[in-house]
């Protein structure tokens, strides 16, 4: 066993989503269509918040920057999946799947700081308002979206760097449809009990214990809210319950994929198609939909392209 040292295995094969050729279609339609409506809402959100003077705001900029990951969310598995629903071999190389994972959990953990972020900036606005922009001033949201991508450079690189050392001799069959690491690990040919674990700890726990704090941040934000009933506190509700909603649909799939002690292979495909296609389709409709200010802004800008498409 002088080569068990070295990974052996150049590409992995995936078995995807379903045989059935009906399904296949449907999901084709179905994946494409959300894929292109999620890449378009979440561009239109970033283009609103940077060219609309109204929208300059801590809290909008956190959502543009939010804007920005799901379109990372719905770029790293989603074109490879819709690629590879009607081809009969699915492939991946060895090189490929370690990129997907990379930025699969770098983005995950940007995303998930961010989220942290926009309940901080919620809590300053609403618990102590008068102190608002002296808190959330330009250095503290540059502060804050620095350290959500250093976190999330660092949750990704500290489980490749372990991970990435791997001797894989064979089989390379993985029973999904993209690259991440609990089915990863399994098909390396030495004992993996230690790195499953600190998977679970640092993705899983992680996720666990960000999404408590964010209900716990945000049931106390919504007890403060009702306590000051006034014609701000509807326009304060609907924004965190858009902000509650998000929360929920990124860490619901996150927490069961990597804790739950017995995944089955059908749930985390249907889980991590939920969270690649629909979740950041979901968050951009959830965030202009029950945004007043958005809608006028979005409206403006689309009047304003069309007029100039019309002059060109």
């Amino acid at each position: 066993m002088g080569g068990a040292n070295h990974s052996v295995v150049s590409e992995f094969v995936f078995l995807g989503l379903t045989n059935s050729w009906e399904i296949q279609l449907l999901l084709f339609v179905f994946s494409s269509m959300f894929y292109v409506a999620s890449m378009m809402g979440n561009s239109l959100i970033m283009l609103t918040v940077t060219f609309d003077p109204h929208l300059h705001s801590p809290m909008y900029f956190l959502l543009a920057n939010l804007s920005f990951i799901d379109l990372g969310v719905s770029s790293v598995i989603s074109p490879k999946m819709i690629y590879d629903l009607f081809r009969k071999r699915k492939v991946i190389s060895f090189g490929g799947c370690i990129t997907q994972i990379f930025f699969l959990h770098v983005i995950g953990g940007v995303e998930m700081m961010l989220l942290i972020a926009m309940a901080f900036d919620r809590h300053v606005a609403i618990c102590k308002p008068l102190h608002y922009l002296t808190i959330m001033n330009r250095k503290m949201c540059i502060l804050l979206l620095v350290a959500a991508w250093v976190v999330g450079l660092a949750h990704s690189m500290i489980q490749l760097v372990f991970v990435i050392k791997l001797p894989f001799c064979g089989p390379n069959v993985l029973d999904s449809f993209y690259c991440d690491f609990p089915r990863f690990i399994k098909l390396a040919c030495t004992d993996t009990f230690s790195l499953e674990f600190m998977v679970t700890a640092n993705s899983g726990f992680i996720s666990l214990g960000s999404f408590f704090i964010l209900i716990v941040s945000y049931s106390f934000i919504l007890i403060t809210v009702r306590k000051h009933s006034s014609r701000g506190s509807s326009k304060a509700l609907s924004t965190l319950s858009a902000h509650i909603m998000v929360v929920i649909l990124f860490f619901g799939p996150c927490i069961f994929v990597y804790i739950w002690p017995h995944p089955t292979s059908c749930l985390d495909k249907f889980l991590a198609v939920f969270d690649a296609v629909l979740t950041p389709f979901f968050n951009s409709v959830i965030y202009t939909l029950r945004n007043k200010e958005m809608k006028v802004a979005m409206s403006k800008i689309c009047s304003q392209f069309i007029i100039y498409r019309r002059i060109s």
